[in-house]
């Protein structure tokens, strides 16, 4: 008999999601080329597993990511929490525009990934990027208004710090906070996750396995394609990348002990910080999407997670997550 894959919820509205969501950003952009079959693929058997939270956004290969995700939910719209979201502009060639929160575009952004997606509604919308220009509660009462449409569900925000989240929060129910999450980047710890729990917002954790080096699968970057964006962070770069090779080893022999990949023990450590957090790693193959899957399943126990705790106390992350440009963004 197949056993059900883990359900957590998110926020106090009832949005229940896989435990374990994907990421889909990288089927389309920022990591090399990639097989649009292989992608629909791994869509598919996602769905198969019961792994049903998909995440997406309108700026992901400028629309592209949408499209292909159109191309799965034409048939099985019914088993997918949808995820996409707004607010990171980007030009037909692909440059970066600014980020824009203001209601018309809001209002615009929703019906244009609406035809994209080739659906009625998005089970969550997300404001990818806190406009600093526009005040949150005028771009939440957009998102808010969008709901009563009935073109989305649920509200969400990405990156924005625990004032932020609680400003958001007094105009309209906030289901989840997208924020960058892993063993390797913790700084939601001290702000966002609290204001989160304050209110009873779930947490979505992206690049929970930091962008696929605590796989242990990165030794350096000659193998990233030329144009994969991890050439350009820092956590990646000579030297950092060398000190950081040693959290990984510390993880994987910890692994080793559990007989799991790192990939797994990543997510399992996410799993337990909390059952109103959800991690969303992304691949492009489906033997990933069953290892990170089977994370769902791992009970560690108190003394692994102390040990893991310790381990992180012991091994300093080297670089910024992001470049200085794209750190002012985040965090708003």
């Amino acid at each position: 008999m197949n056993v059900p894959f883990p359900r957590r919820t998110l926020g106090r509205q009832g949005l229940v999601v896989s435990a374990i969501g994907l990421g889909c950003m990288g089927m389309s952009d920022f990591y090399g080329p990639s097989d649009e079959a292989e992608n629909l693929a791994v869509l598919n058997h996602a769905l198969d597993i019961g792994v049903n939270f998909l995440d997406t956004a309108d700026m992901y290969g400028v629309g592209r990511n949408e499209e292909l995700l159109a191309k799965v939910l034409r048939t099985r719209r019914d088993e997918v929490a949808l995820a996409t979201k707004f607010g990171n502009v980007r030009a037909p060639n692909g440059d970066f525009l600014g980020i824009d929160g203001s209601p018309e575009y809001v209002a615009a952004a929703c019906d244009a990934s609406l035809k994209r997606l080739g659906v009625d509604h998005i089970d969550l919308y997300y404001q990818h990027r806190v406009d600093p220009k526009v005040p949150i509660e005028e771009t939440v009462g957009a998102m808010a208004r969008l709901v009563e449409a009935g073109k989305v569900r649920h509200l969400g925000l990405s990156e924005a710090s625990g004032a932020t989240v609680r400003r958001a929060a007094a105009v309209h129910p906030i289901a989840a906070l997208q924020s960058e999450y892993s063993l390797w980047t913790r700084d939601v710890e001290n702000d966002a996750l609290l204001a989160c729990r304050e209110l009873g917002i779930g947490f979505v954790a992206y690049s929970p396995l930091g962008r696929g080096f605590l796989t242990g699968a990165i030794q350096n970057t000659s193998a990233l394609a030329d144009n994969d964006w991890r050439r350009q962070n820092p956590r990646f770069q000579d030297g950092n990348i060398d000190q950081n090779q040693r959290l990984v080893q510390a993880v994987t022999d910890l692994a080793r002990e559990r007989d799991a990949t790192p990939a797994q023990l990543a997510l399992a450590w996410l799993l337990h910080r909390g059952p109103d957090i959800v991690p969303i790693p992304g691949t492009r193959r489906t033997t990933r999407l069953d290892e990170n899957a089977g994370a769902a399943r791992i009970d560690l126990t108190l003394a692994e997670q102390r040990r893991l705790d310790e381990v992180l106390a012991t091994h300093e992350v080297a670089g910024t997550r992001y470049p200085a440009a794209n750190m002012s963004s985040v965090n708003a």
